[in-house]
């Protein structure tokens, strides 16, 4: 899955926001073209292919392409920089673009990490504390750089204690299986597959943090006004997959699991490890309540956090990032 924020990528984002007025035209203008998606290895975002293998979005009547990214930071500058409509992205990686301007609308809360993003460490490391001194890989600015600061914050600790390595998931995955690293803060599927091939353990996740890692599916604004109609046959279509799903459970598993280029086994193990998210989990997320059940609250706390880090120099105003009409509509019918 996912995940980037950050220092370095301020001036992508900043080229972005310049890129983003040339490219708009290719995205929300003709309504010939199709809305396109971005995904990129997540266990709750491989359901977009369930959706469209299903045929929901033809029932819906709706032009969807789904393009495929491998690394999860690519998918973030393609919709910073207008190449995609949508992207299936962390509410944290959406924070950096809204701080600089780029106007993003969140529609659809696809899950909540639930154990799903990871810190796999040798078996001889215990504790957080003992991570000092030792190598510890992730990607710079992702959520699971955000989770490693947290997991080091709650125990006293500072990311200066630690040996830190900034390596993308793809890469930090292997890193730890060939015992490269003492330590990589992973996503699935690449947490299941260190565990189990670098003999690793999970030492702190997101089951420690509930609610901090909310996955998303992302519009750029304009494309959500000027397209409104389609975007909601697509929140209709992703609710159809989930409907689905609970009376298909081993098909659509075997479906996404060879999308993920994985056995139905491990993509189970993966899909274990996120909460997928009801209409009512949905409508729940988009109410203003003081607790990481609410994306407004989540947001205003992650943001906070990012400022005091400098991964952020601007706080977003989050209530304009949460786009809710979508799934209440939906949900009044």
């Amino acid at each position: 899955m996912r995940k980037t924020i950050t220092f370095s990528l301020a001036v992508m984002i900043l080229m972005a926001a310049i890129l983003s007025g040339c490219n708009s035209k290719n995205t929300a203008g003709g309504t010939d073209e199709p809305i396109k998606i971005a995904l990129s290895p997540w266990p709750g975002w491989f359901f977009w292919y369930l959706v469209e293998e299903k045929g929901f979005f033809e029932k819906h009547d709706v032009n969807v392409k789904l393009e495929w990214f491998p690394v999860y930071s690519d998918s973030l500058q393609a919709l910073s920089t207008g190449k995609v409509d949508a992207n299936s992205q962390t509410l944290s990686d959406t924070l950096a673009p809204a701080s600089k301007g780029i106007e993003l609308s969140a529609v659809l809360v696809n899950d909540n990490s639930n154990g799903g993003d990871a810190i796999v460490s040798k078996p001889e490391i215990k504790t957080i504390a003992d991570l000092k001194g030792k190598t510890v890989a992730t990607e710079l600015g992702t959520v699971d750089h955000l989770l490693l600061l947290t997991a080091l914050d709650q125990n006293g600790m500072k990311e200066s204690d630690i040996k830190y390595v900034n390596m993308t998931v793809n890469d930090a995955g292997p890193a730890f299986i060939s015992g490269n690293t003492d330590a990589s803060v992973l996503w699935e599927p690449f947490q299941t597959k260190a565990v189990k091939e670098g003999k690793g353990q999970v030492l702190f996740s997101s089951k420690d943090t509930p609610g901090l890692i909310p996955d998303l599916l992302v519009f750029r604004k304009e494309v959500t006004e000027k397209r409104g109609e389609e975007v909601q046959k697509i929140v209709d279509a992703w609710f159809d997959a989930m409907e689905y799903f609970k009376e298909n459970e081993q098909e659509a598993i075997e479906l996404m699991a060879k999308r993920a280029e994985t056995t139905p086994e491990d993509f189970k193990l993966g899909l274990d490890s996120v909460k997928m998210f009801s209409v009512e989990d949905n409508l729940k997320a988009f109410e203003k309540t003081e607790d990481y059940t609410s994306l407004e609250y989540t947001g205003n706390k992650t943001a906070e956090f990012l400022k005091s880090l400098d991964m952020i120099s601007d706080l977003p105003e989050v209530d304009q990032i949460l786009e809710p009409k979508f799934v209440k509509d939906l949900a009044e019918r």
